[in-house]
């Protein structure tokens, strides 16, 4: 009954709770503001040693195009550390709070930041204190903060992925998807196709040169066809631009690719593809960079054990806890693609990601926090990483390749 105490001490603390997911909000963190990311992790820092004390080793891993990445120790019972991962930079641009600043209706918690994902910290913080308070024991924790998770980890995925790899398991306090924890996320490729043709005046000599523009027509019809829905994968050609003039001939256009996938197997195939692209006009050449941002987050026997403890540890809440494989990807996926289970969304109850919709809710705040600290607890009981994950575990109950 860990939950329910849990839940029961947190109610208690509810308007705190609040309180400090209004001063989080309150510090912008947009992730192209470095300043603004400074000042709030300063803050979140001397916030951690408030709420839960200070750790027992504390490292700060300073980062020139981005914000810095944090590391915090803690001790608890057990010898390998669960991973807390947690990112602190939002989408929302510095000034944001001017015109929509944070805000509680009944159970409606609304501001740039709230459900994406500023509440999932403020939930992970406060389970950890519940269990200080209720005098529970927690197994040794390691809290990752990230600044550029909304624009691709590139300067904390080898962090995430090292942590990880040295954890029992990591739990992702990005916000739930309806309430539903994710257990598996798609692979992400960010892809250039660059066409090179040759300019000429178009309306002298229209048989001169090759157009760039009208050889990418062909070739983002080729990418568009290389999505396979059944198989979980779309490619989606977002940005396109070429060309200078309306009387010139085209010299040069490139293309912009969004590329999602559900494993490893259809990852290569897109690599095939992109990689044997050949142009229509023979004028022309083609050439592809980028490559895959975030590997797949697959649901591996040890990750759908892992949700079916969580689900054990939501009955006492009255909670059916549900699971889902979601389009999007997040931080989960590198710590996943370490070998370690990952229980991710485990963060707010709302909706509204990245739109001024964007909102979590009072209740959410509360169960979800309970259920932190019951899922801590758990490992904390157990004596090795073997005990960690002795459910059955079914199938996902529910899918959305969105």
């Amino acid at each position: 009954m860990t939950a329910a105490a849990a839940h029961a001490w947190l109610t208690e603390h509810r308007d705190e709770m609040i309180a400090d997911l209004a001063a989080y909000v309150n510090h912008e963190s947009s992730s192209d503001d470095l300043t603004a990311l400074d000042e709030c992790l300063r803050w979140v820092c001397d916030w951690l040693d408030a709420r839960i004390g200070p750790p027992a080793e504390h490292e700060r891993l300073p980062r020139d195009e981005t914000g810095d990445v944090v590391i915090r120790r803690y001790s608890g019972s057990g010898a390998e550390p669960i991973l807390l991962l947690a990112h602190y930079d939002t989408v929302w641009s510095t000034g944001t709070l001017a015109g929509w600043p944070f805000a509680v209706d009944g159970d409606r918690i609304s501001g740039p930041g709230v459900f994406d994902m500023k509440a999932g910290l403020v939930q992970a913080v406060w389970a950890l204190r519940a269990l200080e308070e209720l005098g529970l024991p927690r197994p040794p924790v390691t809290l990752l903060l990230n600044g550029d998770e909304e624009t691709g980890s590139l300067g904390s995925s080898d962090v995430i992925a090292a942590e990880a790899r040295r954890s029992r398991a990591a739990l992702v306090f990005e916000a739930s998807a309806d309430g539903a924890v994710k257990t598996a996320r798609k692979g992400v490729g960010l892809f250039t196709v660059t066409v090179t043709g040759e300019e000429a005046h178009a309306g002298l000599d229209p048989t001169a040169g090759a157009s760039a523009v009208v050889e990418m027509a062909h070739q983002v019809l080729r990418c568009r066809a290389l999505t396979d829905l059944d198989a979980g994968t779309s490619v989606n050609v977002g940005v396109v631009r070429g060309g200078t003039r309306a009387n010139v001939t085209a010299g040069s256009a490139t293309a912009e690719l969004d590329v999602r996938v559900a494993d490893a197997v259809e990852a290569s195939r897109i690599d095939a593809a992109l990689a044997s692209l050949e142009p229509v006009d023979p004028k022309t050449r083609i050439t592809v960079s980028g490559g895959w941002n975030r590997p797949v987050f697959e649901r591996t026997p040890e990750v759908a054990a892992l949700y079916e403890v969580a689900r054990d540890c939501a009955v006492p809440l009255g909670l059916d806890l549900r699971e889902t494989a979601v389009g999007g990807a997040s931080d989960g996926n590198f710590a996943q693609a370490a070998g370690v289970p990952v229980l991710d969304g485990l963060g707010a109850v709302g909706a509204g990601a990245h739109a001024r919709t964007e909102h979590a809710t009072v209740s959410g705040l509360l169960q979800r926090s309970a259920l932190t600290t019951a899922l801590l607890h758990h490992f904390a009981t157990r004596s090795s990483p073997a005990d960690d994950f002795s459910s059955n575990h079914p199938g996902i109950s529910e899918i959305d390749h969105g």
